[in-house]
């Protein structure tokens, strides 16, 4: 299970998943995502930068990260996927 506490003053608690099977959480400024162990991606919070455009829906990984307002998570097939604000080139490459 996710336990999330804090400052909410960007939305950052907002859609909290309350499953279980969790085993990786990243965090960025105003947005959080997680790991499942059945290799899918949730993630929650602020989006307004969009932090949570174009996240992936479908399974298969097993990393992840985040910075301010863009995510990063790495597939089991060894693939990088970036979503979230581009405004500084962060999905470029």
């Amino acid at each position: 299970r996710v336990v999330i506490w804090g400052s909410n003053t960007g939305q950052q608690r907002a859609d909290t998943p309350t499953d279980g099977g969790y085993f990786s959480i990243a965090c960025g400024s105003y947005h959080n995502v997680a790991l499942h162990k059945d290799g899918r991606v949730v993630i929650w919070g602020y989006n307004g930068q969009p932090q949570r455009e174009d996240a992936p829906t479908d399974a298969g990984y097993r990393a992840l990260a985040c910075a301010s307002d863009h995510s990063v998570a790495l597939r089991t097939d060894a693939r990088v996927v970036v979503w979230g604000c581009a405004s500084v080139n962060q999905r470029d490459g």
